[in-house]
């Protein structure tokens, strides 16, 4: 692995920028606002972020909302509105059944108690009495065990609506978490993650957050095309993927940039699994089948922070992000394992190595 003297950084606040993009584009601060610069800003649907960056410096809120509408088929708040709408409905249902099964029961205790109260009277006793009170009866339970019967179909079939309802949250929730482009975990299930290594203080000097950065990304977009960028953003998840075990999380978290978030493993143990990475690409072919276009060799710079070297998830995506960035400075297509100190010997500014 090699090792360098990395670059001093200032590392992007993600939600700085964004607001200060809305700001400077006079974009009211409201929650679908925010998703949508989100989404933009992370890189995660770049037909979104070329879309947002047409509409020019400044833009209206149906022009958003256009663009909200056209980009998210699987909007939350639609979503959740739909869910909880359906949910409602179904439980004001089994209310109402529950209400009737209730008046019912009532009715049907009533009955039995007059009925009692007839044939235990000494006066009133004789057959056509008795055998009257046995018709009314069974007629009577007849009819509640009729009632009763439709009362658990209908609560079974509005509690099978009920469960198609988180079925289909659920599938929502998985089609949110995840980058359409690469089928990988996006930025949104990769903050989550990262937040939750803080949860287990026993696990973080075990655990391991790896940034991993193609290398010249916007050259090959620039000389083929975003298609062909999408293309080999594609075939670099599938690389990463195939290369590491099924438990190690993976996320595509913007643009050219990939994070595993590893557990278990040494220090020495990581820098492995990111080596093997590095080197299966290095020597992946990119090319065209049809025109025999050769668009590689495509390398990737990695940089490595075990948690136990952070505090919070916030320090240690920025510690990461410092040894990926002194792995771009070392020359790209190489491991950087984060070291303290690193950041002190930083001396210019990491973006102009996002090239």
């Amino acid at each position: 692995m090699n090792t360098a003297v990395a670059p001093k950084v200032q590392v992007p606040d993600v939600a700085g920028q964004i607001t200060y993009a809305m700001r400077s584009m006079g974009v009211a601060p409201i929650p679908r606002n925010y998703q949508l610069f989100y989404e933009a800003y992370i890189g995660s649907n770049p037909a979104l972020t070329r879309d947002l960056a047409a509409l020019g410096g400044q833009v209206t809120q149906a022009e958003l909302d256009a663009l909200g509408a056209q980009h998210f088929t699987h909007s939350p708040a639609r979503v959740f509105d739909d869910a909880h709408t359906r949910i409602s409905g179904e439980l004001d249902g089994l209310l109402r059944i529950l209400r009737q099964e209730q008046s019912s029961l009532e009715s049907y205790t009533r009955l039995l108690g007059e009925t009692h109260k007839r044939i235990t009277s000494k006066s009133n006793a004789s057959v056509e009495l008795i055998e009257n009170a046995i018709d009314l009866l069974s007629q009577a339970t007849g009819d509640t065990m009729a009632h009763g019967e439709r009362t658990v179909e209908d609560v079974v079939q509005r509690s099978q609506e009920m469960d198609q309802v988180r079925k289909e949250l659920d599938e929502y929730k998985r089609i949110a978490n995840t980058d359409s482009l690469t089928r990988l975990s996006n930025r949104r299930a990769f903050d989550d993650r990262l937040a939750a290594i803080f949860d287990n203080s026993s696990m973080r000097p075990v655990t391991a957050l790896l940034l991993c950065d193609i290398d010249n990304f916007k050259k090959i977009n620039d000389a083929y095309g975003h298609p062909v960028g999408d293309k080999v953003l594609a075939t670099v998840a599938s690389v990463i993927r195939s290369n590491v075990r099924r438990d190690i999380f993976v996320a595509r978290t913007g643009g050219e940039e990939f994070a595993l978030i590893i557990d278990g493993n040494t220090p020495e143990e990581v820098t492995g699994i990111a080596e093997r990475i590095r080197r299966t690409l290095e020597t992946t072919p990119f090319k065209n089948s049809r025109t025999r276009v050769n668009y590689g060799p495509v390398t990737v710079s990695i940089g490595i922070c075990m948690a136990s070297s952070a505090g919070d998830a916030g320090e240690l995506y920025s510690k990461t992000d410092i040894a990926l960035y002194g792995a771009k400075n070392a020359g790209r297509n190489c491991t950087i394992l984060y070291q303290d100190g690193m950041q002190k010997d930083f001396t210019k500014s990491w973006l102009i190595y996002k090239t």
